[in-house]
């Protein structure tokens, strides 16, 4: 195996902008010899690149989908030199990323993790719910020609089931500029579900929507499908959750931060 000096650090960005990175992950930037992004994964609501590039002295090299995935242009650089990776959210919640740091391990390259916050924990704690009580969450893709994957519907109906809620991750197409709205998914919720005949989830179930985590001035809002699915939650990142069998507090708080209506609330508090 050839030897290396070089190494790997994956540094995460955050939930919307760059103000969200870390002090270790700004101090790592400045020692790195090059540096590298990826937004395909997920995105920031708020990055200019070309003012981070002068904030951190050197120029960031965006990679596509491709040079992501493909990853042999990272790691022959990271052969060589110290390289950051730039991820958004915290950089080992997303599979690409961990199989890129196992192909660096394979390749004798040193990496190294600098966490930072998440969606797996900023949504439910938006939204005043407990994390423990969360199920498998499952993501939701857009439906194309000969292709329309009903396994979501299936996660969620599971999950409500054992009384747990469900992350519901929404579609990314960052090379179509192309990001699903909360709306969207609760369509093709109630969607899949009269194509299976099913009426686990129906217009009536439980639904809470996180737009925009990490603003100043994020949407939160949680109601029956019926009452959302037409609601305008402006720009991009969406995510949903389906609410499994809910606590008091998980209630109130819903309630006092997500605008659930107090005749639901209380019809809730009574279940």
């Amino acid at each position: 195996m050839t030897q290396t000096i070089g190494s790997l650090t994956f540094i995460g960005l955050g939930l919307y902008g760059t103000h969200d990175l870390s002090l270790r992950g700004l101090h790592e930037l400045h020692e790195s010899e090059a540096v590298y992004a990826e937004f395909y994964t997920s995105r920031l609501g708020s990055f200019d690149h070309h003012a981070f590039e002068q904030q951190i002295g050197k120029p960031i090299t965006i990679l596509s989908r491709a040079q992501t995935e493909g990853a042999d242009e990272i790691l022959a650089a990271a052969r060589t030199k110290h390289i950051a990776l730039l991820v958004c959210g915290d950089p080992m919640t997303a599979t690409t990323h961990v199989d890129l740091r196992l192909r660096a391990a394979k390749a004798g390259i040193p990496t190294r993790i600098i966490h930072a916050s998440s969606i797996l924990t900023a949504a439910p704690g938006i939204l005043g719910l407990q994390t423990y009580k969360f199920g498998r969450s499952t993501t939701l893709a857009f439906p194309q020609k000969n292709f329309f994957p009903t396994s979501p519907y299936d996660v969620i109906a599971a999950n409500l089931k054992s009384g747990l809620h469900t992350l519901v991750f929404l579609d990314i197409q960052a090379e179509n500029n192309r990001y699903m709205t909360a709306t969207e998914g609760l369509r093709l919720i109630l969607e899949m579900g009269q194509h299976l005949n099913d009426t686990a989830i129906t217009d009536d179930t439980l639904a809470c929507v996180v737009a925009r985590a990490g603003s100043e001035n994020p949407i939160v809002a949680a109601d029956r499908i019926k009452a959302l699915v037409n609601r305008d939650f402006g720009p991009a990142l969406h995510i949903l959750v389906i609410p499994g069998t809910l606590h008091f507090i998980e209630v109130d708080a819903l309630t006092a931060f997500a605008g659930l209506p107090p005749d639901l609330g209380r019809l809730l508090h009574k279940l």
